[in-house]
């Protein structure tokens, strides 16, 4: 008898060395399916209401009128622009979790330059004027971390972090200096509208929409086909690997997280001028951190990344409806919206393992 053999376990999990397309879509599904069953056990047992009923204010939420839809569209790009800002560091395995701060900075600055100087210079002059100012110091929250970490090796989780920290007091000091003895900032150049996106159908964020578009085509094309991209690639799969084929690691760094970093001011830029007119520590709306989960299951494909952007904006409008429908408080609203995003993470494991039993090494399990 092989000894060893009496020793294996009874299931193991293994690495899967490839998948197909098709199977990872079933597995997703499965999970999407395994979700609405727990949420249907809870919403029956625990709240005592008819999950059909729940799921259909969810859909509502997003698609009952044209105006809900319009709502979610203007939140979706806002979180798909981080989300492509955050794809080229992610891939170089970069971990910048500053993306809230360095969109605040954008979004200060595009503030300062329409409260200084809205109104005082040319409308195309005002425009281009807020954003530079908004690239530019999303680019330096950017370089600053990328600087230490190519040249001390500093952990840039933490710096980066770190550094939404001091995003946020540089614009609650500045926003309590323009608001003088007011009780809030409000809205920017109310009168004048001044650095206000025009209307497009409508709507001044239409110009978000377009921008996002824009960059989710460039920067799949960047990443994918550029001599840039291909050098992030080997970068973040080997630094050693990079400097022997003479790719110099040092400045990859510095320059992908100054682009990414500017792409994330840029999405500051996008909100105060296209979608709220006003700056406050909550501008970003912690987007900094759920682009993160959109960037990691994207796989830093930006066409997947806005999928994963569409169905966690749906979520979260899903909720919303569902606590302002059946009165239910936000906890009970968001556990629903929670477990479907619970299990779309958790299919991430089944699609990179695959468990299988004592001596059937060919016969998977899942």
């Amino acid at each position: 008898m092989n000894k060893t053999a009496v020793h294996e376990p009874l299931v193991r999990v293994i690495k899967r060395d490839t998948i197909s397309l098709k199977k990872k879509l079933l597995i997703r599904a499965c999970a999407i399916i395994f979700a609405l069953i727990i949420d249907a056990v809870f919403i029956y047992f625990v709240t005592g209401l008819n999950p059909l009923g729940v799921y259909q204010a969810m859909i509502r939420g997003t698609f009952s009128t044209k105006m809900r839809f319009s709502w979610a569209m203007r939140d979706l790009a806002s979180l798909l622009l981080i989300g492509i800002a955050l794809a080229p560091a992610f891939r170089m395995h970069f971990w910048n979790i500053g993306a809230e701060g360095q969109v605040l900075m954008g979004a200060l600055a595009t503030a300062a330059v329409m409260i200084y100087y809205g109104g005082r210079v040319p409308s195309w002059m005002l425009y281009s004027a807020m954003l530079a100012a908004s690239i530019f110091a999303g680019a330096l929250w950017g370089f600053i971390p990328a600087w230490f970490k190519a040249h001390f090796n500093t952990n840039e989780t933490l710096f980066t972090l770190m550094m939404n920290y001091v995003a946020i007091q540089l614009v609650s000091c500045s926003v309590t200096i323009w608001r003088g003895q007011a009780s809030s900032l409000g809205k920017l150049n109310v009168k004048t509208k001044a650095g206000w996106f025009p209307s497009i159908w409508g709507q001044r964020y239409t110009i978000n929409l377009i921008v996002v578009a824009i960059l989710t085509v460039a920067m799949y094309c960047y990443l994918r086909y550029s001599k840039h991209g291909y050098e992030i690639s080997v970068v973040g799969e080997s630094e050693n690997t990079a400097r022997y084929a003479g790719i110099n690691v040092k400045h990859v760094i510095i320059r992908t997280m100054i682009l990414s970093g500017a792409l994330a001011g840029l999405t500051g830029f996008l909100i105060v001028g296209g979608r709220d007119q006003a700056i406050s520590t909550g501008t970003a709306g912690g987007n900094g951190f759920t682009a993160i989960i959109v960037a990691w299951l994207a796989k830093f494909n930006t066409f997947i990344m806005a999928l994963i952007s569409f169905l966690l904006i749906f979520l979260e409008k899903g909720a919303a409806e569902i606590a302002s429908t059946y009165n239910l408080n936000d906890f009970a609203s968001d556990i629903i919206a929670g477990i479907i995003l619970f299990c779309i993470l958790g299919s991430e494991f089944f699609i990179h393992y695959q468990a299988v039993f004592r001596g059937h090494a060919d016969k998977e399990v899942c």
